[in-house]
């Protein structure tokens, strides 16, 4: 059973794309006036919709708009198990169904949509463990002819939030049960969100699927099967208040350690932020800082690939994912 509809504002209009013959429904922007540099596809976490990426509680808090006004086009996807599909998939899908059906509703979006320079993934929790397990495998843009068929869509980069590969909580605390989990590790401190948020969240919010829950505790075992295939650029935000995941220097050196086909790897934290980064006071500064990372793609591609790095809380030296040591890289929000 779903919410309420969400109101999106001029500009956002609700799509439904074909994944192989499952209905997916999605939240489109398109930038006014041309064809876009590139297409953002936003993949939700858990217990969301499409929506999170559109919040309307504060104006400035939408990707969808920000993304339009900079030229891209903004696809939020509402993930198998939620919105259109819910019905016909009550038990939702496990990640892997998940990440095969992303793949074939882009394909159905790339032909009938014009996608500029590529598709750039950004994904939050949950969305994040879909987005990297739909790219593990896939070609960078760069790699591939002119004129040849891509097959699945190719990937310009992902930007990931609010998903690590190390929980910070017992297993038997992982929200695993219907209603499961607690609101405080969500959120965060409530000062973290402007007024109106919970109101508007009614609209977004939404059980999740129990094939969903079932594999929760899964993940930090197939992350390490899924990290070393992914080959495009991946960056990972954690929020301050981030209490779903570790993200200490150990674990974040470990996790950057895991992505070896990658060509960067960057992991930042954003400041005043819960989990639930879109949604709060933070969100713009967070939708700025992942748009600027896919300004960074759209200029490797265009010229050489970028080298490996790692962007690191650590003061002191630490190692990239092909073993070598990058001194003195500091945490672009330390304070």
């Amino acid at each position: 059973m779903t919410g309420p509809i969400h109101e999106s504002p001029p500009g956002v209009r609700r799509i439904t794309l074909d994944a192989a013959g499952l209905p997916l429904s999605a939240l489109l922007s398109e930038p006014p006036g041309g064809s876009p540099r590139a297409v953002v596809v936003a993949v939700h976490g858990g217990g969301m919709n499409a929506g999170y990426f559109d919040c309307r509680a504060h104006p400035e808090q939408s990707l969808l708009t920000l993304g339009a006004s900079l030229g891209h086009t903004v696809l939020a996807v509402d993930r198998p198990g939620y919105r259109h599909s819910a019905a016909l998939l009550p038990e939702g899908q496990g990640l892997a169904e998940q990440a095969v059906s992303l793949r074939a509703a882009l394909r159905d979006f790339v032909s009938r949509h014009d996608t500029g320079a590529g598709l750039f993934l950004l994904a939050h929790s949950y969305g994040g463990k879909v987005a990297l397990t739909a790219a593990a495998d896939l070609p960078q843009a760069a790699d591939l002819p002119q004129a040849a068929d891509p097959g699945p869509p190719h990937l310009l980069g992902i930007d990931i939030s609010g998903c690590g590969h190390l929980y910070a909580v017992e297993p038997h605390e992982l929200p695993t049960a219907p209603g499961g989990g607690r609101l405080r590790r969500s959120w965060g401190p409530l000062r973290l969100y402007p007024s109106g948020t919970f109101r508007e969240s009614g609209s977004i919010v939404e059980p999740v699927p129990a094939l969903e829950r079932a594999e929760l505790a899964r993940w930090p075992l197939l992350f390490r099967s899924t990290a070393p295939r992914v080959r495009v650029p991946v960056r990972l935000t954690f929020a301050e208040h981030e209490a779903w995941w570790r993200h200490d220097d150990e674990a974040l050196a470990d996790l950057v350690a895991h992505f070896t086909a990658a060509p960067q790897v960057s992991v930042e934290r954003q400041p005043a932020a819960g989990h639930n980064i879109s949604l709060g006071r933070a969100a713009r500064a967070y939708h700025l800082r992942a748009l600027a990372f896919l300004e960074d793609c759209l200029v490797a591609r265009e010229t050489t690939p970028a080298p490996r790095a790692v962007i690191s809380p650590l003061p002191s030296a630490v190692a990239s994912p092909d073993g070598t040591e990058v001194d003195d890289v500091q945490l672009c929000a330390e304070r």
